[in-house]
């Protein structure tokens, strides 16, 4: 600082840049094998506890998560995907979190960034990696053990592990009571359900294996009706009739996914499934049903109740 200026808020997407091209060859020798032992500790003790006075958080769950924590103080900025709770939607932000721009980071000056794995694009993330703003990436897994790293992972980076072990013990409480009531459903028993993604162009964006839908409804005691190929894919009449799925499930939203079932059932492949016998269609909010954060043993319980319960489109 010089003169009351500070020169850190100076053109700092400049600056950041210029870390990204010029920075890496002097970084990398500072931790090699030779480095003095008296630097190493330091550079470790950085690394584990970093100023997170200033924090964005990116990905919804992991904002849940700093909520649920009680650290939301912290926050400064959030990604379009943080939107609960309905405080979360009052930060600035900084943009979807799979099309990130480092410089809409930068201007809310954080000093840390805590993100959902699966962030990006790679290039915005070297830069703010570059830019020396401390970065902790959190791995995500669409199970209960996911979730319990999660919110451990985010405790760590915050500096409160012991308030991150208390809220992941309620959680753990919380999801197995939830999952008990599906666990023991016969496997005969269970519901195909197909999670129609979207349905632009009638062509119908369905979810196949490793995706959060197929991990929810599996938690839920149903079968993914689409379960055998990976990731999210448009299926062609043919896969959806031999899909059979007795359920569809999507998420709650606007604009061109806002089909009701009397449109999404009169799709020449849907018509002939055994959910259009009964107009079976779930709705439910998307990051309810697909964070896999502190609230989705709620979202289990919803699910399964829609799914077996005495109606399946209750939620229309």
């Amino acid at each position: 600082m010089m003169n009351g200026f500070d020169f850190r808020r100076l053109r700092r997407r400049e600056l950041a840049l210029a870390a990204f091209a010029l920075s890496a060859p002097f970084v990398l020798p500072a931790v090699a094998p030779g480095a003095p032992s008296l630097l190493r500790p330091a550079m470790a003790q950085t690394v584990e506890q970093p100023d997170t006075s200033r924090l964005v958080a990116i990905g919804g769950a992991v904002t849940e998560i700093v909520y649920a924590l009680g650290e939301e103080k912290r926050l400064v900025g959030r990604d379009s995907t943080s939107t609960y709770p309905e405080a979360a939607k009052e930060l600035p932000d900084v943009g979807y979190m799979r099309r990130l721009a480092p410089e809409g980071i930068i201007a809310v000056n954080p000093t840390a960034i805590v993100a959902l794995e699966g962030s990006g694009p790679p290039e915005a993330l070297a830069v703010l990696k570059e830019a020396n703003i401390p970065f902790s990436s959190i791995a995500e897994t669409y199970d209960r053990a996911g979730i319990l790293a999660k919110i451990r992972a985010v405790g760590a980076f915050l500096g409160v592990k012991d308030k991150a072990e208390a809220l992941a013990r309620t959680v753990e409480k919380d999801l197995d009571a939830a999952l008990a009531d599906s666990a023991g459903r016969p496997e005969r028993d269970r519901k195909r359900v197909l999670f129609v993604l979207s349905i632009e162009g009638g062509k119908i964006m369905a979810a196949g294996t490793g995706t959060a839908a197929s991990g929810v409804i599996e938690l839920a005691g149903a079968i993914n009706a689409a379960g055998t190929f990976p990731g999210y894919r448009a299926l062609t009449e043919e896969a959806i009739v031999e899909a059979r799925p007795d359920v569809v499930l999507m998420m709650d939203r606007g604009g061109g996914h806002a089909a009701g079932p009397d449109e999404l059932f009169a799709l020449p492949a849907l018509s002939l499934t055994p959910a259009a016998k009964s107009k079976a269609l779930i709705r439910m909010d998307g990051l309810h049903l697909l964070g896999f954060g502190p609230r989705t043993a709620s979202a289990i319980r919803e699910l399964n109740a829609a799914i077996y319960g005495k109606t399946t489109n209750a939620s229309q």
